[in-house]
């Protein structure tokens, strides 16, 4: 595959530009301007997260500097992949809030040189720009999709050659520190093994995963499979619902309650290790006129106070992905909410008759107690310069898995379940 040539300002964005006989691209720095006929063409039924209305609202996270890219991949001038961008510049000031929290754990010479740099910037000078393929605000391969007239082998070859190229450029912009590619649940070899594009692999946090057995109906069906310990824990948590209601929230009650909704997120992303992404303040609302249908906001109400709320999507291949959600902490620890916005996914894929429920990233410990299976996610990162070096191992570490004890609460005649 040939390497394309750098481009400055708006030659970058002409269409169809050459990557060798067979294959070229477009690209777009918004998705207000993309060739929607030819991205639709690729995304197709396969997933919702490449929705251009979604990935316009996206752009207007907040916390830090987010830009897009987006590129359409033809061959022989016909749609055959799409490849989705986040440019992300990292102030000295969110690298302090890190330091300050548990990346102080991380006791290492490399971490004193890392932390002295960053306290030797000014809060709002740009310390670390990153150009990552996947997409902050979701766990799993959100960054690229291919469509069948491509090889699973060419297509990954491409994906680096693009990546080479369009770092290249965003370099003539500013300096580039770090290049991402999340994440993937399979290694692959043609990233790996790429002569021209050296990365380093490592894991993060793995998504955690509920399968529906198919002969179970009910809630009460799916707790009889655990053991006595565990489903006295789970009828104990449940026993909860007594004190609160769940409600579906309509369209015009979201946006009702889009004030609070954010409120109780806020609770949550406050919390966070290390805060990325802040959603726009109308994130639920407008989530919800896109996927009409898709999107599921459930209100949990104590005496007609909103103290909890979680969301999902119902996905194109019959699972539930689980989103985000939000808590009053104090209802929380009267009434176990956490726990219970976890076996209302699973009860609600139970009734509609979901094969599973991808409850994603976090407290994985928790998740296990009520039958998750965590799913290894591999992410590949490339350094760009010395400086960048320097913070991507500390960053790296902080961002692997932490230790953690995974539960099986099923019986051990159905472990595998």
């Amino acid at each position: 595959m040939l390497f394309c040539k750098p481009l400055r300002n708006k030659s970058r964005y002409k269409p169809f530009r050459q990557i060798d006989k067979t294959f070229s691209f477009s690209e777009f720095e918004k998705a207000s301007l993309l060739n929607k006929k030819d991205w639709d063409e690729v995304v197709s039924e396969k997933t919702i997260f490449f929705n251009t209305e979604y990935l316009r609202l996206i752009e207007r996270s907040t916390h830090v500097d987010l830009k897009c890219r987006y590129i359409i991949l033809y061959k022989n001038e016909k749609p055959c992949g799409i490849i989705y961008f986040q440019l992300t510049d990292f102030k000295a000031n969110v690298f302090g809030d890190l330091l300050h929290g548990e990346i102080n754990e991380i006791k290492s010479n490399r971490m004193k040189l890392f932390e002295k740099y960053v306290e030797a910037q000014k809060e709002e000078e740009v310390l670390f720009r990153m150009l990552m393929c996947g997409n902050n605000l979701i766990s799993g391969e959100y960054g690229f999709l291919k469509s069948d007239n491509i090889s699973h082998s060419d297509f990954y070859k491409l994906l680096c050659t693009l990546i080479k190229t369009i770092s290249a450029e965003e370099n003539l912009r500013g300096k580039i520190s770090a290049i991402l590619i999340k994440d993937f649940y399979e290694p692959v070899k043609e990233i790996e093994k790429s002569d021209s594009f050296k990365v380093e692999s490592f894991s993060v946090e793995p998504n955690l995963v509920v399968e529906i057995p198919k002969e179970v109906k009910t809630l009460n069906d799916y707790l009889q499979l655990f053991s006595k310990k565990y489903r006295n824990r789970a009828k104990a948590i449940l026993k909860n619902r007594e004190n609160f209601k769940i409600k579906i929230l309509s369209e015009e009650e979201i946006e009702k309650n889009k004030k609070q909704l954010f409120l109780l997120y806020e609770n949550i992303y406050s919390r966070a290790k290390f805060k990325l992404l802040q959603l726009p303040s109308d994130y639920f609302s407008e989530v919800k006129k896109i996927f009409k249908e898709r999107f599921c906001i459930k209100g949990f109400y104590v005496n007609d106070e909103l103290v909890a709320f979680s969301s999902g999507f119902l996905m194109p291949d019959n699972s539930i992905e689980a989103h985000y959600i939000g808590l009053n902490y104090k209802s929380n620890e009267e009434l176990e909410l956490y726990q219970n916005i976890l076996y209302d996914f699973v009860e609600t894929a139970i009734t509609n008759g979901n094969s599973e429920v991808n409850l994603g990233r976090t407290a994985a410990e928790i998740k296990t107690t009520i039958g998750a299976k965590a799913n290894e996610l591999i992410c590949y990162i490339q350094p760009q310069n010395t400086v960048s070096r320097l913070i991507v191992k500390p960053f790296i570490e902080f961002l692997k898995p932490k230790d953690w004890i995974p539960r099986n609460p099923f019986k051990e005649e159905v472990s595998a379940v």
